[in-house]
């Protein structure tokens, strides 16, 4: 099995090392990953300027783009054969609920679904590096049983762990993404030349947090597994949708 990983955070970042480390035991890896922290940046695809992968010391690859982009060059042309998967991660930060539609690291999992398979986004519910090892043990689990897997083409498993020891999980729960609360205010700063600006607060705290959600379980120290798939559509709203526009004619 071919394994194409990436992430957000940057090529350099411990997450991706420990992923790489981990899935190396059981496939047969490739690191393309954004030359810097590109945290937030959601499916962003770059058109304004070439894209140059360079080949670090490590073998890993890096690219002045974002995930999107990494994912891209790596399933069109850049590598000699086509991935069989595409694995995002490790990422120092949840992403629960809502977080899915900004996140890089879900995003360069969904950009894989042109393989026709499933992809996985790895995070850990922490900013620190302490417990990496505790997420790169379950990556290399599920990988390790990929082949058993029978899902929809073009599902993404975004994949949760709870920033503790591995004898402190508690299992695995199968969630639904639960929705956060607004965000706070961005917070107003002026620069010294009297420019004033916007730092982005951080994401609101969870509403639809309680059991089934991603939350829940992460909270409850539970590793949480969500399938997602690119369709958003809003099925259920066909009807009164239909009825309306018809009202319009």
């Amino acid at each position: 099995m071919r394994i194409l990983i990436s992430n957000d955070d940057g090529v350099t970042a411990p997450g991706i090392a420990a992923l790489h480390n981990a899935l190396a035991e059981v496939a047969q890896c490739t690191v393309i990953a954004p030359d810097q922290d590109r945290s937030g940046c959601g499916s962003a695809l770059t058109i304004d300027r070439p894209l140059h992968p360079n080949v670090l010391e490590n073998g890993f690859i890096s690219v002045n783009g974002t995930p999107t982009d990494c994912i891209h060059l790596g399933i069109n042309g850049l590598l000699p054969d086509v991935p069989d998967v595409v694995v995002s991660g490790i990422n120092l930060g949840a992403n629960l609920g809502d977080d899915v539609i900004y996140s890089g690291t879900v995003a360069a999992a969904l950009e894989g679904r042109f393989l026709g398979g499933v992809s996985y986004a790895f995070s850990l519910a922490s900013r620190q590096p302490e417990h990496l090892a505790t997420a790169a043990w379950f990556a290399r689990l599920m990988l390790a049983a990929h082949g058993r897997l029978g899902l929809a083409p073009r599902t993404v498993l975004n994949v949760n762990v709870p920033g503790l020891p591995l004898a402190q999980i508690k299992g695995i729960r199968l969630t639904r993404l639960g929705h956060r609360a607004r965000a706070a205010a961005p917070k107003l700063v002026v620069d010294p030349r009297g420019k004033p600006g916007y730092w982005i607060a951080a994401a609101g705290d969870a509403e639809d947090g309680g059991s089934g959600t991603d939350f829940h379980a992460v909270m409850q120290g539970y590793v949480s597994v969500t399938p997602l798939q690119l369709d958003r559509t809003f099925h259920p709203a066909f009807d009164t949708l239909g009825g309306w526009l018809e009202a319009l004619h």
